[in-house]
């Protein structure tokens, strides 16, 4: 796996998917038709945009070949920056590792580890 994909997600979302060994979805799968991924040059952005503060997430760690759906790099919001978008469910097998996420004492997010 050269270059994996990232997705923020709460654990309880991810640990139910995982223990009932079905697809992981998210609210923006029906929403908006995809689930939100990141590289790890860009996780950073909607984490702290969109997640600051949050102690309930997880960081889940993709393996693009290994997704049933296709993936498209949009610029969604007019930012100028193309993000990975997952056009289908999550398969918990591309999941191929999951990191605690937790923000720092000011509430804002550093990549973790081994990203």
């Amino acid at each position: 796996m050269d270059h994996p994909l990232l997705h923020i997600a709460p654990r309880d979302r991810w640990e139910a998917a995982r223990d009932a060994k079905a697809p992981y979805t998210d609210p923006s799968l029906e929403a908006e038709g995809f689930i939100h991924l990141s590289t790890p040059e860009q996780v950073l952005i909607p984490a702290n945009e969109r997640f600051a503060g949050r102690t309930d997430l997880v960081l889940l760690v993709i393996d693009p070949a290994r997704l049933d759906a296709g993936v498209i790099f949009e610029d969604c919001y007019e930012s100028g920056m193309e993000f990975p978008h997952l056009y289908g469910p999550l398969p918990i097998d591309a999941v191929t590792d999951v990191l605690d996420f937790a923000p720092t004492s000011d509430g804002t997010f550093t990549l973790p580890a081994g990203i």
